[in-house]
């Protein structure tokens, strides 16, 4: 149970520290060094995050090899990782321009060596809206989907879940909170033991 209250201690320190403005101060390199000194203490472990916090769990997997998978809800608002060369075009939206950011291949490469799974939930349009969140989000999903393609590409194993095209619908952003939120936890459960990664 400490070790338990320490972790949850550590990851406040790191929100309170690192959210002042999330579309100006925005740290993911302050964050990343944080979350790979928690890796370190604890040592392996599986990363679940949250919207902005993608592109934070993907660095510190590059980062730190006791990151064993990464469960990632929604990634967005920060960019997603490419290898150099290799990096899609930006995507305009009318919440603002989307757009990825190049990295080293052996960095990247260091992605295709874990299991990943990114889940992203319902009210995500399908085509250009002026609805500025509908179209943030269809932008970020479509750059989900290429992250994922170029991991799998050099031998990774990453999936795309969009949940209404398994049959789950309703979910809003925070789609591990929602009332359906047991049905989450199952597609969870079931992906773990999947690869291997739960005790049962």
């Amino acid at each position: 149970m400490k070790k338990l209250l320490a972790v949850l201690g550590a990851l406040l320190a790191i929100a309170a520290a690192s959210f002042a403005d999330t579309r100006t101060d925005f740290k993911p390199i302050v964050i990343t060094d944080q979350e790979s000194a928690l890796f370190n203490k604890i040592g392996e472990g599986i990363l679940v995050t949250h919207s902005q916090g993608g592109t934070v769990g993907w660095r510190t997997a590059i980062r730190n090899g006791n990151v064993k998978a990464i469960v990632a809800y929604e990634p967005g608002g920060s960019p997603f990782l490419f290898p150099e060369g290799k990096t899609p075009a930006p995507v305009p939206t009318s919440y603002g321009t989307i757009a990825a950011k190049s990295i080293p291949l052996d960095d990247f490469k260091k992605l295709t060596k874990i299991p990943i799974v990114i889940y992203y939930g319902d009210n995500i349009a399908s085509k250009p809206t002026p609805n500025f969140g509908q179209d943030q989000w269809r932008a970020e999903l479509a750059m989900a989907r290429s992250f994922a393609a170029t991991i799998n590409k050099y031998g990774g194993n990453t999936a795309v879940v969009h949940l209404p095209e398994i049959g789950i619908t309703g979910n809003t952003h925070f789609i591990f909170s929602d009332l359906n939120n047991i049905k989450v936890a199952d597609l969870l459960s079931d992906w773990l033991k999947k690869n291997n990664l739960d005790r049962r």
